[in-house]
């Protein structure tokens, strides 16, 4: 879908399979796609985003929609990652502080408020070490060099993770005493995390079996996936379901299925892990609304789920249920 210009090409005409973003640079480092828009950072350290633009999460200073790149207000050249949610963006610089922008209800920016930001404001607390970050729907999680994990935002049906049901509008640590987080995901209504000792760890909605822990409890508080595996190496959210591949290179997915987005060949949910067919050279894993990303180790990229838009890439709007 290309409404609003989130594909940066310049245009709005919806496109089914890839096109280059415009402005000409070939140092791109990172790409994040939130609902709508697109971001990218460069090796010069400057971030760049395009498309909707409501509640200014463009980040420009304006909330008009563009549909080719513009750089992100504030002048700073040391940004190190970005993360797009569904209305608002969180982004790390080089010195260990995080920044987020665009719509603020339930305090999703984490800045102590709830009012909305169309350009850059800082996450409260005064961590300098922030490592990775993520936005989710309406939340964001990130994780501290010290190995804990924080969370902040809209906290329906536990999704911060911090043994509560209550809304955050500055950062909380998620509960378990872990200092050993290394990777964490935000999705729609929930989260993935990984530790340093390979297992895998879920939290908030949970009615499709997206958390992974073998039934369909929401939960307040990490619960670890089932599988008794400890050699995952890294994790994605989805809408409602969640993708992971191990240092075996095999790739496994749970939860939500009714558009084949578990890659499974089937539409049939599950609960706990299962695995993407038989290969072992999975390498880096995204999931999307209701469709998965995946990248082999030969370099080659596959998708599969929902493709009314053509967001598969496979230059038409048929739906896969395996990898393609």
């Amino acid at each position: 879908s290309n409404s609003g210009g989130s594909l940066g090409d310049g245009t709005t005409v919806s496109k089914s399979s890839p096109v280059s973003v415009l402005g000409g640079f070939t140092d791109w480092i990172q790409a994040s796609a939130g609902a709508g828009q697109g971001l990218g950072l460069r090796a010069n350290g400057t971030l760049w985003s395009w498309g909707s633009n409501s509640f200014g999460k463009l980040g420009d200073d304006t909330v008009g929609n563009k549909s080719s790149p513009v750089s992100v207000v504030g002048g700073f050249t040391d940004w190190v990652q970005v993360s797009a949610g569904d209305d608002h963006v969180v982004a790390l610089r080089a010195n260990g502080t995080a920044w987020s922008w665009g719509y603020n209800l339930y305090g999703r920016l984490g800045d102590g408020t709830t009012v909305h930001k169309s350009s850059p404001v800082s996450v409260v607390g005064g961590f300098t070490d922030w490592s990775q970050i993520s936005a989710g729907g309406s939340h964001t999680a990130a994780i501290r060099s010290n190995g804990t994990a924080w969370a902040w935002g809209f906290n329906y049906n536990g999704c911060l993770g911090v043994g509560t049901t209550t809304d955050r509008s500055s950062p909380v640590s998620v509960v378990g005493g872990f200092t050993d987080w290394v990777q964490i995901s935000a999705a729609s209504n929930f989260s993935v995390a990984l530790r340093a000792n390979g297992s895998v760890w879920a939290w908030g909605s949970n009615g499709s079996g997206q958390l992974g822990d073998g039934t369909t409890v929401h939960r307040s508080s990490p619960v670890s996936v089932v599988g008794g595996f400890t050699d995952w190496c890294q994790a994605s959210a989805g809408g409602q379901h969640s993708i992971a591949v191990r240092t075996n290179g095999t790739l496994w997915s749970w939860g939500n299925n009714g558009s084949g987005e578990l890659g499974q060949n089937s539409t049939t949910s599950s609960s706990s892990p299962i695995q993407v067919g038989s290969l072992t050279n999975w390498a880096s894993v995204s999931a999307g609304s209701n469709t998965c990303a995946v990248i082999k180790t030969d370099g080659t990229l596959w998708s599969w789920g929902f493709n009314a838009n053509g967001q598969l890439g496979l230059n038409n709007l048929t739906y896969r249920s395996s990898p393609v």
